[in-house]
């Protein structure tokens, strides 16, 4: 019998597909059978989803921030597991081990570059979800709170708040963040000047390491306790979850956002701002938000810069700091709000003025976008002659934003080498870039490839040797390791922009407690070498 070239094809076509769905079962049924017997998971498939469930997609849709992971040619995973206890978490270590699978972990979602949920760089792979591991103890005694890695931020401020008017957590703005992940990397917030990052202020952690087994702080040792608290999350373990230092706050404390844009010297307010804001009172924390508006003539954009800020204390003794400090501001009684600290979470994350808290309960967010973020780190400020070209870049885009995140204060005095995270003393300010669009990939170079620009263009005027970039805002143009592991010289490249000298104690933690790689992604720390 002859076959045609087509013939030919079609039959390599069929038989590929059949080699895959074969695989595919293969890896969930495995999958499956190993949990039952390696724990008390009577029913994993109550927990495990594969392609052929009902409820795959809306699985993998729901905490996903970044919709550009979801685009049908992203690969998707193999199976969705969704433990209910630590040890579900530590079966499927040892199943996924035993069998060879390659794993990623997702608590929140909140990814830049998807690396928690998708594989762009290895087949099949299944992902962890740990959004059932979500429980709070909040102890106001001790002035600390257990918190499972599945549970918001937002949650975690409810709880506090619900045991305490005057107790609180330094941790993200962005209320739906999946907590497991948000402190891996640093978690700063609004109240960072007074107290520092979340990484700051663990106190105990548990974890599941590659062996499978479940650590806690003594367990695991201070170097892997030190690696995680800002080191980048899924290289070194799954977090389980985190042991929190409430910190105190008063009973009233002060929001405001002011706005000034082009036309109301907007250019010249800024370069002030940067001269000013991490010398400011330490209860103070003032933000700016940068983004293009419909100006007051019809037609035409402007740019808009909203300062956007919480004060530790009332809006007299507010008025009293900027006056002395940031008179520029114009700051008035009128534009401050007097609240409690748990609706000023709500102010911060953008909640509309009339919402209760419980909102915070819901833990999911509507913020969904395909979009593209990059960040920089200021160690002296940026003259407006920059701005100014900036400002041109940012109103050829069609929505861009820049958010500027004020340092000095507690973030002067913690040393670099305290935890991973290395960003301190000299950094004026943070910034962050992002472009959004909702045309899904039909002009998704064309934004990407504007933001890159924008990032090109500031380079002289931030930090350098390195450049640094913030490792929660990931970003794969800074490099990624392509194989299953990578040379130690390729991952310094952007190692050393998330980690500066940190990098090198990573890289050797790492070595240490997993040699073999098993937790690895596009930008996870590597072992010095690979040990099967």
């Amino acid at each position: 019998m002859v076959f045609s070239i087509k013939h030919i094809f079609s039959l390599v076509s069929v038989l590929f597909l059949s080699a895959s769905l074969i695989t595919s079962v293969s890896v969930q049924e495995n999958f499956a059978k190993c949990l039952s017997v390696n724990s008390k998971l009577s029913n994993p498939i109550s927990t495990i989803y594969t392609n052929n469930s009902s409820s795959f997609t809306s699985i993998l849709q729901s905490s996903v921030q970044n919709l550009r992971y979801l685009l049908p040619s992203v690969p998707k995973p193999e199976i969705i597991f969704t433990p209910l206890t630590e040890f579900h978490v530590q079966a499927a270590v040892i199943c996924a081990r035993k069998l060879g699978i390659h794993v990623r972990l997702r608590s929140g979602g909140h990814d830049y570059e998807g690396v928690s949920y998708v594989s762009e760089i290895e087949s099949p792979f299944i992902i962890l979800d740990l959004a059932r591991l979500r429980s709070i103890s909040v102890d106001t005694r001790s002035s600390s709170a257990w918190v499972q890695a599945g549970a918001t931020i937002g949650e975690v401020y409810y709880r506090i708040a619900e045991k305490s008017k005057v107790h609180g957590f330094p941790a993200g703005l962005c209320t739906t963040l999946g907590i497991g992940g948000h402190i891996t990397g640093g978690a700063y917030g609004s109240m960072m000047r007074k107290f520092g990052l979340g990484v700051d202020n663990v106190i105990d952690a548990r974890i599941v390491d590659a062996n499978g087994r479940i650590l806690d702080r003594k367990a695991m040792g201070e170097d892997l306790f030190w690696a995680i608290r800002g080191g980048g999350g899924g290289s070194f373990g799954i977090i389980l979850s985190w042991k929190i230092k409430l910190v105190c706050v008063p009973a009233t404390v002060t929001v405001f956002t002011v706005t000034r844009t082009l036309e109301k010297g907007a250019t010249k307010l800024l370069y002030r701002w940067q001269q000013v804001a991490d010398k400011l009172d330490e209860n103070l924390f003032i933000r700016v938000m940068i983004q293009p508006v419909n100006g007051s003539r019809i037609g035409k954009r402007t740019i808009a810069t909203s300062y956007n800020a919480l004060f530790l204390g009332s809006a007299n003794r507010l008025l009293q700091v900027t006056k002395k400090s940031f008179p520029e501001l114009n700051l008035t009684k009128k534009d401050c709000i007097e609240t409690s600290w748990i609706k000023s979470v709500l102010y911060i994350a953008g909640f509309p003025s009339n919402t209760t808290p419980e909102v915070l309960l819901e833990a999911k967010s509507s913020n969904k976008a395909y979009f593209k973020a990059k960040s920089d780190f200021v160690q002296k400020p940026i003259l407006e002659t920059v701005l100014e070209g900036l400002w041109k870049k940012f109103l050829q885009e069609d929505n861009p934003l820049t958010i500027w995140n004020p340092y000095g204060g507690m973030m002067s005095k913690i040393s670099e080498s305290a935890t991973p995270f290395p960003h301190r003393k000299g950094t004026l300010f943070k910034i962050q870039y992002l472009t959004a669009w909702f045309d899904g990939d039909k002009n998704q170079q064309k934004h990407i490839n504007w933001i890159r620009k924008v990032y090109k263009y500031m380079g002289p005027y931030v930090s350098s040797s390195p450049r640094a970039a913030y490792v929660n805002y990931r970003d794969l143009d800074l490099g990624m390791n392509k194989k299953n592991h990578t040379s130690i010289n390729q991952a310094k490249i952007w190692g050393a922009k998330y980690f500066k000298d940190n990098f090198n104690r990573l890289v050797n933690v790492k070595t240490k407690v997993d040699p073999s790689n098993f937790f690895r992604h596009e930008q996870s720390i590597p072992p010095l070498s690979v040990k099967s």
